[in-house]
């Protein structure tokens, strides 16, 4: 059977944070033995390394306008926005910073707006978008509906929301020049751990290479760097080739969905009926957004 491009992008965003809603448990994992920097900056290297094994071909410049969107990307996508997410979470409660993350749609869509020149979005995606954050909501605070205020904290994930739909829109007019997905994403992964030097020397990385004696830190991070940064980010940028900034945006909405499935399944966690509802919602949201479900006038 064969898919029309825009099902196969579908199918590949959802196979995409199906992975990525799992990559929680391996970083948990990890945490015991390594800072989140040095999570980070070991991922993205592997992944990095893994990009020219795929295709080891080297991508010639292309022009210092070109390469400052591609500088951008990286910045953006890989350095700030990881940063961003990640440092929150030590300010602020994960609750939190779920919530907040979830604006990353509405936030891509105004971008595309302004710098796609795209069209504006019917009511429906704002209704749909709106249902979808309140079933992250409920989700995250899962019967808990206690909001702490932390400003710095929830100021950085408001900053990981920006950061992530500027990827978007410099990953889309990137792709617009028909360049192969692994190497545009391979470039963006080397510009991405360049702008990320600084950090390490800022958040005292250690260099410490015998933790990876342990086949637990080994694994998970071959799955991280490999799976969840390598394959996954070259599925996303080519899914994003094909529906578009604004669309894919839509399926973050589905991580927190996938993490409570992952929590079930792995860490044996309840699945209460708060969850449920929430889900519920949330792919609600998302179905009106992408336009399955009509509101009649």
């Amino acid at each position: 059977m064969i898919f029309s491009k825009q099902i196969q992008g579908h199918l590949i965003a959802l196979i995409t944070v199906a992975i990525w809603a799992t990559t929680f448990v391996s970083t948990k994992l990890l945490l015991t033995d390594f800072k989140p920097i040095e999570i980070l900056f070991y991922r993205f290297l592997l992944g990095y390394l893994t990009l020219w094994l795929l295709l080891p071909r080297p991508f010639a410049w292309q022009g210092i306008k070109q390469e400052l969107t591609f500088i951008g990307a990286g910045f953006c996508g890989i350095t700030c926005y990881f940063l961003c997410e990640n440092t929150a979470l030590t300010y602020t409660t994960a609750s939190n910073v779920g919530v907040i993350v979830s604006l990353c749609p509405v936030l891509t869509a105004v971008l595309a707006i302004y710098f796609l020149k795209a069209e504006k979005p019917a009511l429906p995606f704002y209704i749909g978008c709106l249902c979808a954050i309140v079933g992250v909501a409920i989700i995250s605070f899962n019967g808990k509906f206690v909001l702490s205020l932390n400003p710095l904290g929830d100021m950085l994930a408001v900053g990981a929301c920006l950061f992530w739909a500027g990827y978007s829109i410099l990953t889309k007019i990137s792709s617009n020049h028909g360049y192969h997905t692994i190497l545009l994403t391979r470039r963006f992964f080397f510009y991405g751990l360049i702008l990320m030097i600084p950090a390490l020397f800022l958040f005292d990385f250690d260099w410490d290479l015998s933790r990876f004696s342990k086949p637990a830190n080994s694994l998970n991070m071959l799955f991280l760097g490999v799976g969840a940064s390598a394959i996954c980010f070259v599925s996303w940028n080519y899914a994003l080739k094909l529906l578009g900034a604004v669309k894919i945006s839509i399926y973050i909405y589905f991580i927190p969905i996938l993490t409570i499935v992952a929590a079930v399944l792995i860490l044996k966690e309840p699945f209460t009926w708060i969850a449920a509802i929430g889900t519920l919602l949330t792919l609600s949201g998302v179905l009106l957004s992408e336009g399955k479900i009509k509101i009649k006038k």
